[in-house]
């Protein structure tokens, strides 16, 4: 550890870039080092794969580990793996990552068992030059107290950094699994070997639910003492200064999805859920408006859907606004009368349900993963039971017949999401997390964190 001198301790958190997308991960990410350097940590947030994207004020460092284009090339074409350091520079150009990402072609995760395994060998894998860059210039420049690594995919430089450097490191369990459920089976169990003999050098891990933390200790086999919750929080400042919050006077109820067209997410059970609405209990004044990332190869999935509702006749009763900006995306939300993605995966998160909350919006959410956490303290919102569509019908036509009833959640979930889920709250709680982890020696040496 190095010596600390009369400072704050020094964090450095590791996030995964995805490309040209606003990304639930990156969001939160960056929100938490933001607020961590409003309470004095001295906080780098730094990327891997390719630089993040975010609707907020972008606080990660210009500079890329693992860049995309050199990780693959290295996994692909062994020449890569030897070239000098000066090549290597070349393909990790923040503003190249940013050029070859911004039409974000994603990757079907069943061709990436080879490339994800390669990944969590660390220093056994193809791109150990990476694994060097980052832990040299981990223990030469950043020289941090503790780190935060963004999720266990990455895991593989963890022995080598945690020999080096021997500070604290925490992971972020926010999604793996759902990445690696998509890999052929083979494959999915040589990489849950491989991140089971990584979270050895880890020493605690984050998540944002109790219910997720259960999971993910049965899934990745972890001590379940080692799993920490802390809240999930959002930085609320220009959702405070809208004022009003009051929904539009009009006669029709716009229902409201904001989210990655996937099914994943659950597009398609809302968009069941609206024609079911429609066509079969006759409720004529309500309108479907939808926004979010879709990736190429999703675009079909999307048009499915797309197509449902034209062969409905309900062609005329949707939008879809696409990908929404900061403002674009409070617009979106303060405009909807009732909120829903209806996910299929368990959720890590659900950043979407407390932005909708503090838009004053009421949500229905399936009763799985951090959802019933958020929204049983709230009070802003319905739950279902996850994979009753009758039932997610029901909770949307409730809200759809009481305006009152719309009122009373939205300002309840938007009281709550100010006052105990915003950015400080979480980098408070993640504050007194990483301090049970350092000494006390430098903690005595004048952490006003």
């Amino acid at each position: 550890m190095a010596s600390a001198g009369s400072r704050p301790p020094r964090l450095v958190y590791l996030t995964a870039g995805a490309g040209g997308m606003y990304c639930g991960s990156c969001l939160h990410d960056n929100a938490l080092v933001k607020a961590l350097r409003g309470l004095g940590w001295q906080a780098q947030l730094v990327p891997l794969y390719t630089p993040i994207r975010t609707d907020e004020d972008d606080v990660s460092l210009d500079q890329v580990f693992f860049g995309g284009i050199n990780v693959y090339l290295q996994e692909k074409v062994p020449f890569f793996r030897w070239v000098p350091r000066w090549l290597d520079r070349l393909f990790d150009q923040p503003w190249l990552l940013k050029r070859v990402t911004s039409k974000a072609v994603e990757t079907d995760a069943a061709m990436l068992g080879e490339l994800t395994a390669s990944m969590l060998r660390g220093m056994d894998g193809h791109q150990r030059k990476e694994v060097r860059r980052l832990v040299d210039w981990m223990a030469t420049r950043a020289r941090p107290d503790a780190v935060i690594v963004s999720n266990i995919l990455v895991s593989g430089f963890l022995p080598e950094m945690k020999q080096k450097l021997d500070v604290p490191i925490l992971v972020t369990l926010q999604g793996d699994d759902v990445f690696l459920e998509r890999l052929p089976e083979g494959d999915r169990q040589r990489c849950l070997e491989l991140i089971r003999r990584n979270a050895q050098s880890a020493d605690g891990f984050i998540v944002h639910s109790r219910a997720f933390g259960q999971r993910m200790s049965e899934y990745f086999q972890l001590p379940i003492d080692c799993i920490h919750v802390t809240p999930l929080g959002i930085d609320t400042h220009d959702y405070k200064t809208r004022g009003d919050t009051s929904k539009p006077q009009r006669d029709t109820v716009h229902l409201g999805y904001l989210a990655r067209l996937a099914p994943e997410k659950g597009l398609h059970h809302f968009v069941q859920a609206f024609i079911h609405l429609r066509c079969e209990r006759r409720i004529d004044n309500v309108r479907l408006r939808i926004a979010g990332w879709l990736s190429p190869p999703d675009r079909t999935y999307a048009e499915a859907q797309w197509a449902k509702l034209r062969d409905a006749g309900l062609g005329a009763d949707y939008e879809y606004v696409g990908v929404v900006d900061r403002r674009a995306k409070l617009d979106f939300l303060q405009d909807v009368d009732v909120f829903s993605v209806p996910t299929q995966q368990v959720e890590p998160k659900g950043l979407f349900v407390l932005e909708a909350l503090a838009s004053g919006t009421p949500v229905v959410q399936p009763a799985h993963g951090a959802f019933p956490e958020m929204i049983e303290p709230s009070g802003g919102g319905l739950l279902y039971e996850p994979g009753n569509s009758e039932q997610l019908v029901d909770r949307l036509a409730d809200l759809i017949a009481s305006p009152s009833q719309r009122r009373e959640l939205g300002n309840r979930g938007r009281e709550f999401v100010l006052c105990h889920r915003n950015s400080d709250s979480m980098a408070s709680a993640t504050a007194e997390l990483i301090r049970h982890f350092l000494p006390a020696s430098l903690l005595a040496q004048g952490d006003s964190a």
